[in-house]
C-alpha cells in the first residue's frame, strides 16, 4: 500500500502521526510511504532519518496525497487541504467532526473514507489511539495551571503544594477519565488539595482505591450543585470530560465562571470537542490563554504538542499497528478482522457512518456494512 505523512498545518501542531522508526516497519515489507519535506521537524526528526527508514521524502503536500492510498495525520486536514481529498483515499487523524462543520463537509464531498482516531476502540474496549495523548496532556496541565497561578503570569500568587503553615492551593478536576485521574495525581503529587469529580461512581471508586488513601485527593460524585459549589472554591479548574465522537457538555456554566475568583485559572483539555465550561473558546500554543471575568482561560486544543518529542513517538506507537493492519489486509479485510477499528470510520463515500456524528448535523446514518462489502458477521 501506498502511505502518506503530511506536514501538520493546525496551528502550533508540532507533532507529526508516524516516526522513522514506523516507516521503516512498513517499507521493509513493501509498503511505500512518502512523507512531506519538514514533517518531522519540529518533533526533531529530521527529512534524512525519513529517508534512512526507506521513505521517499517531497517537497508538495500535494504530492503526498495525490500518490498515497491512506494518508496518516495528527489533525484532520484545513481548508488548504480539502483540495487533495478525493474518492479512493483513506484518511486517519484526530478529526472532531461534531464540532468541525467545514471539515465534515469537505470529507463528505471527497467521498474519502476517513477514520476518527479518537474512536477506535480496542478488544477491551478502550481508546488506544487518544490513550497516549491523554496520558500525557493529563501529566502537562497541573503544570500549566501552576505556571498561570503565578502573579507575573497574571493568576493569584498561589503555591499549589502550599508552605509551611499556609494551607495548598485548591484544585478541581472534572472528570475521572485518563486526563482526569492523571492530572489529580500530578496535581496531589504537587502538594494540592484537589476534588476530582464524576458521575460514574465506580470510577471514583477504583481511583479512590488505586490512591490508597491519599487524603489530598477526594472525590465527588457529579451534580449541578456539587460541581458549583467546588468551582467557586478552586484556584484552578481542569476539565478533562470527553464524551466519545460527541460535544463535550458545559458542566460549569458562563455564570459560575464568571463568580470564580480573580486570578484563577481554568484549563480546558477537551475544548476541541466544545468544553467543559462554557466561557472556553480554542487558543492555540502560540497564544495560549484569554481572560474574562478576571479568570485566565488556558484553552490549548493540542496540549501534547507542548511536548512534541514526547507525544509524537507515543502517537506513532499506538497508531502503527492499526496502519499496518490496513496496508496488509485492505481496508475491507482489515474492518473485517477488527471490530474496533469499524468504530472509528466516521464518513464513507460520501456517507455518514458515526451515528453521532450524524445526529448532531441532521444527517441521514448509513451503517459502514451499507457502504462497504463486510463479511455477514460483521452486517
Amino acid at each position: 500500500m501506498r502511505v502518506g505523512v503530511v506536514r501538520e498545518l493546525t496551528p502550533g501542531e508540532s507533532r507529526v502521526a508516524l516516526t522513522p522508526h514506523a516507516v521503516y516497519e512498513l517499507t521493509r515489507v513493501g509498503h511505500r510511504v512518502t512523507v512531506e519535506l519538514g514533517a518531522g521537524e519540529e518533533s526533531a526528526i529530521s527529512d534524512e532519518e525519513y529517508s534512512a527508514a526507506g521513505a521517499r521524502v517531497v517537497s508538495e503536500a500535494a504530492t503526498v496525497y495525490g500518490e498515497s492510498e491512506l494518508v496518516a495525520k495528527v489533525y484532520g486536514p484545513v481548508a488548504g487541504e480539502y483540495g487533495y481529498l478525493r474518492e479512493g483515499l483513506m484518511v486517519v487523524a484526530f478529526l472532531s467532526l461534531p464540532v468541525n462543520p467545514g471539515l465534515t463537509r469537505a470529507l463528505l464531498r471527497s467521498r474519502c473514507v476517513a477514520f476518527a482516531m479518537e474512536t477506535v476502540r480496542d478488544e477491551r474496549g478502550n481508546l488506544p489511539l487518544l490513550t497516549p495523548m491523554s496520558e500525557i496532556a493529563g501529566w502537562l496541565v497541573p503544570q500549566i495551571g501552576a505556571h498561570y497561578l503565578q502573579r507575573p503570569s497574571g493568576g493569584r500568587g498561589v503555591l499549589l503544594g502550599g508552605a509551611a503553615g499556609v494551607r495548598p492551593g485548591r484544585v478541581v478536576v472534572l472528570g475521572a477519565g485518563i486526563v482526569g485521574t492523571g492530572a489529580a495525581r500530578v496535581a496531589g503529587g504537587l502538594g494540592a488539595e484537589v476534588v476530582i469529580i464524576d458521575r460514574d461512581l465506580g470510577r471514583l471508586r477504583r481511583f479512590e482505591t488505586e490512591q490508597r488513601g491519599d487524603r489530598r485527593i477526594t472525590t465527588l460524585a457529579a451534580t449541578s450543585l456539587g460541581i458549583r459549589d467546588a468551582v467557586l472554591r478552586a484556584d484552578l479548574l481542569i476539565g478533562a470530560i470527553l464524551v466519545v465522537g460527541s460535544k463535550t457538555p458545559h458542566l460549569v456554566d458562563r455564570a459560575t465562571a464568571h463568580e470564580m475568583k480573580t486570578g484563577s485559572v481554568i484549563v480546558d483539555v477537551d475544548v476541541d470537542h466544545g468544553g467543559s465550561v462554557e466561557t472556553s473558546r480554542p487558543t492555540t500554543l502560540a497564544e495560549p490563554t484569554f481572560v474574562e471575568a478576571g479568570v485566565t482561560h488556558y484553552c490549548v486544543k493540542n496540549v501534547p504538542a507542548a511536548v512534541p518529542v514526547t507525544a509524537t513517538r507515543a502517537l506513532s506507537n499506538a497508531l502503527l499497528p492499526y496502519v499496518q493492519g490496513i496496508a496488509g489486509a485492505g481496508l475491507v479485510d482489515a474492518l473485517n478482522a477488527d471490530p474496533g477499528l469499524r468504530r472509528g470510520v466516521a464518513l464513507a463515500e460520501g456517507r455518514v457512518v458515526n451515528p453521532s456524528v450524524a445526529r448532531e448535523y441532521g444527517m441521514e446514518h448509513h451503517p459502514l456494512s451499507s457502504i462497504l462489502p463486510l463479511h455477514s458477521e460483521v452486517r
